[in-house]
């Protein structure tokens, strides 16, 4: 159904294209994508796979998540993320309907799921941000990163509690006012209802 929709909306002619776009989609969750690998992958060109992200954001199936960066040299922010508006469909597209407990790929479903539960309890509360995700290229990185009212608020998402996580260096020596907090399945109601 929803790529019957999609592909009506901007006459889009191949939909295998597109449904293996959003299976690759589906397995990237969490990480950065490559506009140019996808493409080779998919035997399409760079224009077309920017083409078809944007209907899929228009179409609200997913949301693009760019990196944050003020301008210090280290930090990557040429690559996006995306996240599924819902976890369903991209199960759906993997065909993994396994429980919880039975799932490789739990932590991509847990940081999906904050970021699109944090994304509605902004809209719900009126809480104006900006939202990011920050990496540098010695591989430290925060999930999201939100800019509101002026502060920093860095979120790192963990589906196992037992880990003890700190702020990365380079995120407490660039933004030394920034705040940091871990998700975790016992204290995430506090931070996205």
């Amino acid at each position: 159904m929803i790529l019957k929709d999609i592909l009506t909306f901007d006459r889009v002619k191949n939909s295998k294209t597109l449904l293996d776009l959003l299976k690759l989609l589906a397995f990237q969750v969490g990480s950065e994508v490559s506009l140019t690998e996808i493409g080779t992958q998919l035997g399409v060109d760079y224009k077309t796979i920017q083409r078809y992200l944007d209907l899929l954001e228009k179409a609200f199936v997913i949301v693009r998540l760019g990196g944050f960066s003020r301008n210090l040299r280290n930090e990557v922010t040429n690559k996006a993320k995306y996240y599924f508006m819902d976890n369903g469909i991209r199960n759906a597209l993997i065909a993994q309907f396994n429980g919880v407990d039975r799932r490789s790929d739990i932590g991509q479903l847990w940081e999906n799921f904050i970021f699109m539960e944090r994304l509605k309890y902004r809209v719900y509360h009126s809480v104006y941000a900006n939202l990011y995700f920050w990496r540098t290229y010695d591989q430290q990185e925060i999930d999201m990163a939100e800019e509101r009212d002026g502060t920093l608020f860095g979120y790192e998402t963990k589906w196992s509690v037992g880990k003890t996580v700190n702020a990365p260096k380079n995120w407490v020596a660039g933004y030394p006012d920034a705040r940091f907090e871990v998700i975790t399945p016992e204290n995430y109601q506090n931070i996205v209802l």
